[in-house]
């Protein structure tokens, strides 16, 4: 019962986290046909990176699977 109760409490806290932690909306897009404010024609979301950091992610992922493969040759 009080695993039950306890995993229950968990994975209720999990799917309510999203709800709480909502990030802030998008901005609105540019008047007069995307001109930003300096005249140019600036792209709402301005110049953020497209992988996200999915490079480190495989670069880590790779040291990690190299450390497993040299630790069980030893």
């Amino acid at each position: 019962m009080k695993k039950a109760m306890k995993l229950l409490l968990v994975s209720s806290l999990i799917l309510a986290l999203p709800l709480i932690f909502k990030a802030q909306p998008p901005s609105p897009p540019h008047p007069n046909g995307g001109a930003g404010p300096d005249g140019n024609n600036t792209v709402v979301g301005g110049g953020a990176p497209i992988d996200g950091g999915l490079s480190f992610l495989l670069l880590l992922g790779a040291a990690y699977g190299s450390r497993k493969i040299y630790r069980l040759k030893k």
